[in-house]
Formats: structure tokens, sequence, C-alpha cells
């Protein structure tokens, strides 16, 4: 795989800092079931990078002490760290609002039976990955057969109470555009993907959020092999929005790596880009002695940084506009 960085800098993205933290975003480790085109994070089966329970008490404690009040979980599958349920578990017992960034095929994988109804009865919220609302489009970003067992997961979710009306259980769900392209208005796109699963699936959700891709690891990486690298970078920078630099998702969300480390996001995580107020050398949780120290420090920004801000902006909810 081709390495990306150097084609970020140098870089005129401006000067953005933080805000008070809200989000803690948990990388539990690279191990996926799926080996999708569009992952910035390079997931696979044969990644063996998992968070050991030591650092997710390191994280328990470092939320307890913050009051923090919502962690995002990520990975690769985060459902397969072997410590899935006893982080999620303790941090429920907090009052702590969990989210599981699932790519939905890994609850119809044996061994993860019963993994939906976990979630369900932890009331953890769910932002699943569906690329499209097609077969042929689906299989092609994530493998054969993918788009089918997503669609079994949204039924197995949906009988459990997820994305119906008079429920808690929230099912949210990510488009990825394919090849060079920013997503279309989310808004529009949500309503045709609820109209075409629910007439032809009987499949009901709460929310969409599109997502942009990023220009890191493997989807930077297809880029660069086909000669497009630069041409995307030109879209991005073609759409930018400085309206949407207020509130983009680095401001107020810390991202954590499988070791502990942190990061501005999960992007910069991907680049191994050290946190903004640590721009020398990698800050780890425990070295963090309280989140106000962040304050107004600045974020570690490259070329990649336009993603976000392109368009209709791109965040861990979705459109910023």
């Amino acid at each position: 795989m081709r390495e990306v960085l150097p084609h970020l800098v140098p870089t005129d993205f401006p000067s953005i800092y933080r805000n008070a933290l809200e989000i803690l975003q948990v990388n539990l480790g690279y191990l996926c079931n799926l080996s999708c085109t569009h992952c910035h994070v390079n997931a696979g089966p044969k990644r063996i990078e998992l968070m050991t329970k030591v650092t997710i008490d390191l994280i328990l404690d470092f939320i307890s002490r913050e009051r923090i009040k919502v962690i995002d979980l990520t990975g690769g599958a985060p459902e397969m760290n072997p410590h899935f349920n006893y982080l999620v578990l303790q941090a429920r017992a907090m009052g702590v609002t969990v989210i599981d960034r699932c790519n939905l095929v890994i609850l119809e994988e044996p061994g993860y039976e019963e993994m939906a109804g976990f979630l369900a009865e932890n009331k953890v919220i769910i932002t699943a990955s569906l690329p499209c609302y097609l077969e042929d489009n689906v299989d092609k970003q994530r493998g054969k057969g993918t788009f089918n067992a997503s669609l079994a997961a949204l039924k197995k979710l949906n009988k459990l109470g997820y994305g119906q009306t008079d429920t808690e259980l929230q099912l949210n769900l990510v488009f990825n555009p394919q090849g060079i392209n920013l997503p279309p208005d989310q808004k529009a796109l949500q309503i045709a993907y609820k109209e075409h699963l629910n007439k032809h699936y009987g499949i009901v959700f709460n929310q969409l959020f599109a997502f942009t891709n990023l220009p890191v690891q493997r989807f930077g990486s297809m880029l660069l092999s086909k000669g497009l690298f630069n041409h995307y970078i030109q879209l991005l920078k073609d759409n930018y929005r400085p309206e949407n630099l207020a509130i983009v998702m680095c401001r107020s969300t810390l991202s954590v790596d499988w070791q502990g480390f942190l990061y501005d996001c999960d992007f910069n995580q991907m680049l191994k880009l050290p946190l903004g107020a640590t721009p020398n050398k990698k800050m780890h949780l425990s070295d963090m002695i309280n989140s106000s120290s962040l304050l107004g420090s600045p974020i570690t920004v490259r070329q990649h940084c336009y993603g976000c801000t392109a368009g209709q902006g791109s965040s861990c909810g979705g459109a910023l506009a």
C-alpha cells in the first residue's frame, strides 16, 4: 500500500483550535471481518492490533474522571475486540451514551449471533455502514454477499426495536460515495434510502449520515495508484466552505488508538499525526492530566482536512451544513 502522508504536505488548510471535549472516540483495533475499498483504516481480517483490557480500564477511568457523556466505538469491527462487551457494560453503568460503529455484517458472523441482542439490551446507538441501497454497489465496495448479510442484520435489529418510532433504540445508516465524488445532499438521500429500504425490504432506520471519503490509508492509496490523488484533493479544495470550520468534529472530539495514544481525529490517527497540543511527540491517555488542558490548543491539519469542510461538510454525525 502506498504512503499517503507525503502527498498531504505542505498544507494551506486554515488553523483551527479545540473547544471543550464532548466525545471520546475509541478505536478498539484494526481487526475486521471485511476489507472495504473505501476504508480509511486499512482494516481487515489479518490485522492483529487490538486494544487490551488495561488500556480499556484507562479509558473508563478517564471518562469517569472527566465526566465524558459520549463514547464512540470504532475499529475495524469494534465488536471483534474481546473486551467490547466489558467496555459497553461499564460505560453504560456510568450513564455514558455508547455509539457502536457497526458494519452490520459482523452481526451475522459465527460467534456474534447474540451481539445484536446485547446492543439492544444496553441501548447502544448503532451507526451502521451501508454505503448504498443497491446490491451491486455494496458488494463492489465491501465484498460479495455483504449486501444480503447487511439486510439480514438490519431486519434483526428492527425486530429488536432498532429504528422504530416507539423505542429508544437508535439505528443510523452511513453512506459513502463510490469513486472520487462528494456525497449528494444528505436530506434528499435519506428520503431515497428510507423509501427504497422500506418498500423493498420492510427495513426502517432513524437517520442517514452522508460521509465524504477522505484520502487516507486504503482509499488514499487507491487514488495514488490510479493517478487520481491530486485530482481528488483539488475537488475537495474547490468545494471548501469556510463556515464548516466552526463545527468540524475535531473541535470537540478526541480520538484514542488501540494502544491508548491520542489524536485530534480518527483520520489523523491513521496518518500517525500526533495530537496538535503535542506536535513533537505522541501523547498517551495516561499522560493526560485533564481535558481542559486541551482547550484552545491547535489541531493538527493537513490537506485531507478539506474533506471534512467540502460541500455540505462531513463528520461522524454526517453532514455539517
